[in-house]
């Protein structure tokens, strides 16, 4: 239940390049949010090319998943425009990949010059990854996320 509802969210949020962002929920904050049913999907981050955020789905207006990451953008002659268009395609293909569970991307994505990859340990209740990006084989970008069910 968690896991299709989490792929519908992600697609319709940042991965979605022409999702709208919502207001604001703390200063100086980037929010995306998803609503279905009895759902609610939030996405709120800081940054740009180094950013951390957290992402919370509530059920019936209870806090039940959640997930915090921190990524960086490791070669700094790449901005934050450049970077969304080398992550988003991938994030796109959240759910894709049946043997990685959908917080992120698949476990490999290649568009172009980009390798996208995304290593996870654990399952939706308890998990940890570290995402990451490569321009003609050379890393250029990083993200570790943790997160899990809420009790």
């Amino acid at each position: 239940m968690i896991e299709k509802f989490l792929i519908e969210a992600k697609k319709q949020t940042y991965a979605n390049e022409n999702a709208p962002k919502i207001g604001s929920s703390r200063l100086n904050s980037k929010d995306y949010e998803y609503k279905k049913d009895n759902m609610i999907y939030h996405d709120t981050y800081f940054g740009g090319t180094n950013f951390i955020g957290e992402e919370v789905v509530y059920i019936d207006n209870q806090t039940y998943w959640a997930m915090n990451y921190y990524g960086t953008t490791l070669d700094k002659t790449l901005g934050e425009e450049a970077m969304d268009k080398a992550l988003r395609p991938a994030l796109m293909k959240v759910g894709e990949d049946v043997n990685v569970i959908p917080v992120r991307g698949p476990k490999e994505f290649i568009n172009g010059e980009y390798k996208y990859t995304f290593e996870i340990r654990g399952d939706i209740n308890c998990f940890n990854g570290i995402e990451s990006v490569y321009k003609n084989d050379v890393k250029i970008y990083e993200l570790r996320c943790t997160g899990g069910l809420i009790k």
